[in-house]
Order: C-alpha cells, then sequence, then structure tokens
C-alpha cells in the first residue's frame, strides 16, 4: 500500500497519491479563474474611473454657459454718444467693441485667420484631435506646457465665457473644450467666425474686428486691405507684445508670418506676398487729444448714469446709442472760437503778472514756488505743476441752447489745452456780477413798476438802510463801474448802463432781497442764494448753464424749458428704450418776459454790450447782459436771438485770481458770444426773425422828462406799457408856460 503524501504547508495532513494524477485539470481551472479575477478587477477599475471622470465633467460643466447662452451671443459692447447730425462724438465702454456681421468682415481677414489659428477649422467638431496629439507628445518630450492646442472655437469659448477662465489648469482645458464642443453643436461655422471676430481682444482697450480696425487704421472693417488684416490676426497671440503701436519692428515680423501662412495654404498669390513683405506698417496713432465735446459727453454719461438700474440697463457694456442735442458743426465752431479768445485772455493776464509780482505772492506759496519759477511757467519755459493751474490759467464756459425746445447745441466746460474733468458750464458756481440784473428787474416789473420808473443815481446814504425791507446790516457801499453819478434815472436806462447804484437801491425802495430770490427761483436757478441787498449785484453764486436756461425763458415768452442733452436711448436692436422730453413751465407772463426782453435789447444796441454790433458786425435782432465782479475776477456775457441763446462766463478757477484790470464781460467774455453767434447764425442761414409784441402791450409816448403823459410841449419818447399801467397823470413841468422855451441840453435828467 503506498504510503500518503504530507503537504509541506500542512505536515499533518495526507495527500492521496492517486489524487496527483489530476493536478494539470486543477492548473487550468486556477488559470481561467486568475483571468476571471483580473477582468473583473479591470472592469472594476473602469467603472470606478468612468464614474469618476463623468463625475468630474458633471461637476465641472455646472457652470458653464447654457445652451440658452450659447445662442444669445450678446458679448459687452461700446455705447455710443451720438449729435443730432448723426456724427459719432464718443464712446463709453469697459471693453471697446462694435459688433458687425460677417459679410462686413473682408474675405482677407477670415482666410488669415484659419490660416494662423485653426487650419482644420472646417474638419473638426470643436477640437483637432490631431492637434490635442501632437501637444501632448511635446509636452510630456517637453515636461511643460509648451505646446497648446486650441482650436478656433476653442478659443472662442475661452474669450466669450468668464466662467471658463484664461489660467493654464486641467480643469480650465476640460471647461473649454466642453464649451467648445456645445458651440459647435450650436452654431455653424460662419456663427462661430462672426463671432470669434467680434469678441476677440486686440489689444490698447479694443474688442473685435471693427473697433481694431478705426483703432490702428482709421477705417470700417470692410475696408480693410490684406497686409492690414495680416497685421490684426498677426497681433493675437500676444497683443501687448506683438502692439503695431508700441512694437513696430515685432508687429512688421508677425505681419509678413501671417501672409507666407496664406500664401502656403493657397489664399494670397506669390506676388501679392512679395510686393507687401517688404512695406513699412502704418498704424494710426491717436494724440493726447481728448475726445470731440468732451465736456458734453462727460455731461451725458453722468445724466446716463442714473438711467442704468431705473432702465435694468449697463451703460458700459450694451452697446446702446445715446442720441443727444448737440449739434457737431456748432460745437467745432464754438470750440475754436472759445479757444481763441481764451487764448487772448491768456496773454493778458500773464502781462499782469509778469508786470505784478504782487499779484503773484497773493495766491501763490513763493516758499513752495519761488518766484522766479512761477514767472518761468508764465513765460511758457517750464510746465505748470497740475496744483497751480487754477491760478495761472484762464478758464472758460459756454453754453448754446435752442430757445423753444431747450436743446443743448454746443457746450464747453474749459479749454482744450488743458482738458479736465470739472465741467465749469454745470458743476462750477461763480458769482454772475451784473448778468443776474435781469432777474431783478424782472421782479420788479413782476410788482407792477413800470420800467419808466426813475430811481435817484446817487451813493446810497450808509444809515437807516439796514430797516428798510429787513436789509442786511452789513456795510454795502456800491459804486457805478464807471464812478459816474446822476439824478433820477429810468429802469431802462439803468439796466441799459449797467449802473449798480440804481440796482441798489430798487431792493431798498421797489422789492425785497427775498422776492429776488424767488423770482431766480421761478427761473430755476438752484444754487443757494443769499436774501441780503448784495444780491442785486449778483454776489450768489450760480451755473453757467441755469442762468443760460433763464435767459432763455425770454426769448420764449416766459415759458422755461429745461436744459435737454439726451433725446432717446436705444439698445443695440434699435429698440427705443426712453425718449426724453423736457420739462415745460410758464414762469413769467408773457407780456412781462418781453418788457424784460425789450429793456435787454437796448443793453445789445446801446449800452454796455454795444460792442456786439460796433465791433463785431452782428446785426440781428438780439438781447442781452453783461456781467463783471469786483476786480474783474469774473467776466459774464449772456445773451439771445429768437432762435438761440448763449452763455459765456470767463474766469480763473481761483476767484481771488484777477483777469487784468479793466477785463470787464463786454471785453473778456462778450467777443466769444458775439463771434461764435454771428458764425452759428451765418453758417446755418438762420432766417432773420424778430419778436412779436403781445395784444396786452402798448407802445405810448411819453414825456422824456417826467415820464408822463406829455403835453404838446413836451419831449418825447416811446415806452411800453402792459395796458392799465399807463401814466395816469399829464406833464405838469410843460404846459406852455415856461419863462423859457425847453432846451434838451438843459435837462439833466435826460436819460
Amino acid at each position: 500500500m503506498t504510503e500518503p503524501l504530507r503537504p509541506k504547508d500542512d505536515p499533518g495532513r495526507i495527500v492521496d497519491r492517486r489524487n496527483l494524477k489530476g493536478a494539470p485539470q486543477n492548473h487550468r481551472t486556477k488559470s481561467a479563474d486568475s483571468w476571471l479575477i483580473a477582468f473583473r478587477n479591470a472592469l472594476i477599475i473602469l467603472l470606478f474611473s468612468g464614474s469618476a471622470t463623468v463625475a468630474i465633467l458633471f461637476y465641472l460643466s455646472r457652470d458653464l454657459p447654457s445652451l440658452r447662452q450659447l445662442q444669445d451671443f450678446s458679448p459687452a459692447v461700446a455705447t455710443k454718444i451720438i449729435s443730432r447730425d448723426g456724427k459719432v462724438i464718443s464712446e463709453l465702454y469697459t471693453q471697446q467693441r462694435v459688433l458687425i456681421p460677417l459679410n462686413d468682415m473682408p474675405l482677407d481677414m477670415r482666410h488669415a485667420l484659419i490660416s494662423m489659428e485653426d487650419t482644420r477649422f472646417y474638419d473638426h467638431w470643436g477640437v483637432s484631435l490631431r492637434d490635442f496629439a501632437r501637444a501632448v507628445v511635446v509636452n510630456i518630450a517637453s515636461l511643460s506646457y509648451s505646446q497648446g492646442f486650441s482650436s478656433l472655437t476653442q478659443q472662442l469659448a475661452r474669450n466669450l465665457y468668464e466662467v471658463i477662465g484664461t489660467r493654464k489648469t486641467l480643469t480650465r482645458k476640460i471647461k473649454e473644450i466642453l464649451t467648445a464642443i456645445q458651440v459647435e453643436r450650436t452654431c455653424t461655422k460662419n456663427e462661430i467666425r462672426e463671432m470669434y471676430l467680434n469678441s476677440i481682444y486686440f489689444g490698447h482697450g479694443t474688442y473685435g474686428i471693427q473697433a481694431a480696425a478705426r483703432d490702428f487704421f482709421s477705417v470700417d472693417a470692410r475696408d480693410l486691405n490684406l497686409e492690414q488684416c495680416a497685421l490684426l490676426v498677426g497681433v493675437l497671440p500676444s497683443p501687448a507684445r506683438f502692439s503695431p503701436k508700441a512694437h513696430p519692428d515685432r508687429a512688421f515680423r508677425r505681419r509678413n508670418l501671417v501672409m507666407a501662412a496664406m500664401l502656403e495654404h493657397g489664399y494670397v498669390e506669390e506676388y501679392d506676398y512679395e510686393r507687401l513683405r517688404y512695406k513699412p506698417i502704418d498704424v494710426h496713432r491717436t494724440d493726447a487729444i481728448p475726445g470731440f465735446a468732451p465736456y458734453f459727453t462727460e455731461h451725458v454719461r453722468r445724466q446716463m448714469e442714473m438711467e442704468d438700474e431705473r432702465l435694468g440697463i449697463n451703460l458700459y457694456r450694451d452697446g446702446l446709442e445715446i442720441h443727444t442735442t448737440l449739434d457737431s458743426r456748432m460745437q467745432s465752431i464754438a470750440t475754436r472760437i472759445f479757444q481763441e479768445e481764451i487764448n487772448n485772455n491768456q496773454r493778458v493776464l500773464n502781462e499782469s503778472l509778469m508786470q505784478n509780482d504782487t499779484l503773484i505772492y497773493r495766491v501763490i506759496d513763493t516758499l513752495i514756488y519761488p518766484i522766479d519759477s512761477v514767472r518761468a511757467m508764465i513765460d511758457g519755459d517750464i510746465a505748470i505743476p497740475e496744483e497751480l493751474k487754477d491760478k495761472l490759467l484762464v478758464q472758460g464756459a459756454f453754453v448754446l441752447l435752442e430757445n423753444d425746445t431747450g436743446n443743448i447745441l454746443a457746450m464747453i466746460g474749459g479749454r482744450t489745452d488743458f482738458p479736465d474733468y470739472w465741467n465749469r458750464a454745470t458743476q462750477a458756481k461763480r458769482q454772475p456780477g451784473s448778468t443776474f440784473k435781469p432777474l431783478l428787474y424782472m421782479t420788479a416789473i413782476d410788482q407792477g413798476y413800470p420800467v419808466s420808473t426813475q430811481l435817484l443815481n446817487q451813493p446810497l446814504p450808509q444809515t437807516g438802510d439796514a430797516i428798510l425791507n429787513g436789509a442786511d446790516t452789513s456795510f454795502y457801499d456800491p459804486r457805478n463801474d464807471d464812478g459816474s453819478t446822476s439824478g433820477l434815472v429810468t429802469l431802462r436806462h439803468a439796466l441799459r448802463h449797467s449802473l449798480n447804484i440804481v440796482s441798489a437801491r430798487m431792493v431798498i425802495q421797489l422789492v425785497t432781497p427775498t422776492q429776488v430770490v424767488d423770482m431766480a427761483k421761478r427761473f430755476h436757478i438752484t444754487t443757494p442764494l443769499r436774501a441780503v441787498r448784495s444780491i442785486a449785484l449778483g454776489t450768489s453764486e450760480v451755473y453757467v448753464l441755469e442762468l443760460t436756461a433763464a435767459y432763455a425763458a425770454l426769448a420764449n415768452n416766459g415759458v422755461w424749458v429745461e436744459p435737454l442733452a439726451v433725446t432717446r436711448i436705444m439698445d443695440r436692436r434699435g429698440k427705443a428704450l426712453r425718449e426724453f422730453i423736457p420739462e415745460r413751465k410758464e414762469v413769467i407772463e408773457a407780456e412781462k418776459a418781453y418788457i424784460m426782453l425789450d429793456l435787454m435789447r437796448g443793453v445789445v444796441d446801446l449800452g454796455t454790450g454795444a460792442r456786439v454790433r460796433w465791433m463785431f458786425g452782428f446785426n440781428r435782432p438780439a438781447a442781452g447782459k453783461t456781467g463783471t465782479t469786483d476786480d474783474w475776477n469774473d467776466a459774464w456775457f449772456v445773451g439771445f436771438t429768437p432762435q438761440l441763446t448763449a452763455g459765456v462766463w470767463v474766469g480763473v478757477d481761483d476767484p481771488r485770481v484777477s483777469l487784468g484790470e479793466e477785463r470787464f464781460g463786454n471785453v473778456a467774455a462778450l467777443p466769444i458770444w458775439a463771434r461764435i453767434m454771428k458764425e452759428v447764425h451765418q453758417s446755418f442761414d438762420m432766417p432773420v426773425l424778430s419778436w412779436q409784441m403781445p395784444a396786452d402791450l402798448v407802445r405810448l409816448d411819453i414825456c422824456k422828462v417826467t415820464k408822463d403823459r406829455p403835453t404838446k410841449y413836451c419831449p418825447r419818447e416811446k415806452e411800453i406799457f402792459i395796458r392799465g399801467t399807463e401814466p395816469p397823470d399829464a406833464c405838469q413841468v410843460h404846459t406852455g408856460f415856461e419863462s423859457q422855451p425847453y432846451n434838451p441840453d438843459d435837462d439833466v435828467f435826460l436819460n
């Protein structure tokens, strides 16, 4: 009997040798089991990896663009500010972009893009597997991320949707691929190219081919030629590094590289390539000059920012069209003349400062800026530092309004050679001087005083005035600018010659300071006005725009119209989001407005504003008022024709600085008004119109001396009255019983 064997690993176990004969069969069974186990493990690993991959893809795709977002291509687009004559005067944007259809993009641009960025664009479904494989091999070999494989569609996905990001990470690449595939499923190849060329960044703040064409070459995209298209495509990999403005040599090489690629793919003839490869690049380099009408466009921007929330719009991203009231042709005329006259005023100020160091010491700390350095600044030998510009530079403001609509046709808020963001037409409060007087006289007329009312043109007494009409108790001693005095004068004569003494008497004898303040508020003057006697001389500050609009109300039969800068807002699809209609309000009766207007015509025809006529030859019907503050620190002229009203202020930002001796409003400011108004009326061939006297007014003969109803012996003049307020009494001086015949030359009251 055969002895059983004991396994080595189990000495106590008996093994039947007869069973050893079946050992090969058991081995085959174990091998099959091993394969099953390996297959099972591989399947488990595969299922686990697949599940993990699906989970990762699901996690990464949670915040990717939806199908709706992919279909609604709506990148940030610049908002256009458009003048009423159709000119784009400015753009507002975070990304300067203008959308155009593919048909408006030149064929050379499309060919250059495919040649350089994605030669297999028409063959892949969002990702080029050949480029992917090549990138994997190169990156593994170099142990770095040195080779990319982004298709044109992947670039579009990365540039268009912020959730993808731009960091070179695996998760970003996966998001990019997923989005690219979805874009290819959603859009046609032409739609993808159109979106790409409208969204890609070309440098210098420009996005999209249209904005780049304008910025680099000052043309529309449809007018780009071959070399320009190649240059633009060449900058795409690194707009900063290959910028033709900053690095023309690099841009030159990139342009030629693109044209060589186009030649290789059959998009360019060899003759054209050889002809253009040596041609120097030529790009438009913008000067450091501010945009057209910068103060007006900033005024519009501030207004439109208040519409963002109410209309649910984004001023800087939604590609809006803001249609404005500005006339670019009138603005050009105003800008040119304004700057010329500001330069004239600057020369006078410079001469004044150079001849009198005391004026410099008064406003400049010469311990910080020695007097010699300041004089060098005035001479232009060294630049004026920012902190001294408000003391050494003459500034100004100009507003042109259309009387019946309130449209702002032109606006200047400061110098164009030293531009800033301080709009002196809408933000600077300055003393108006005598340009405030029409509101004072309007108050007297509204209280029923005829313009034939006479007041004494003699200095005010310094005692007893404080208790009259609640006047303030401060020292107050007004004088006429020329130092003159006389006897009794009418309101018409006093305004014509801007007699300060008579204006001061008006707030003592005719109206109260509070009534004057109320009248100014009726004319929509919003700045704080002090109800004191000196209000008669314009010592409370106003805005140029508001005072100009108040004058326009007089020209508009007493109807104040809100100054309007914007007429409507359109979205990028041409839908009107809002129409703007100015507020209109009658602030004074038409007959009273006409009387005031007629008084102001005398200022232009025969008074302080007569330079409009004899010096500048502006002979249309016009009315206005000059204004000057103490020491010639502010110079004004505001006036109107039947069609237009314009306001001018000239001064230095620091109100302590004088424009120079004798720089009255009719010297420093009136020339700007007269030259602009004359050229605008002539250039636009405006008809010669005049104002019609309301039916409730009568023009009567009155005695030239007493202002009563004349006798047949009286010297006569004509005056306007509201019906029912005519002089009640006949003249008691010229009765025919005088001992001597009347001689006008002997009449000290003649005005």
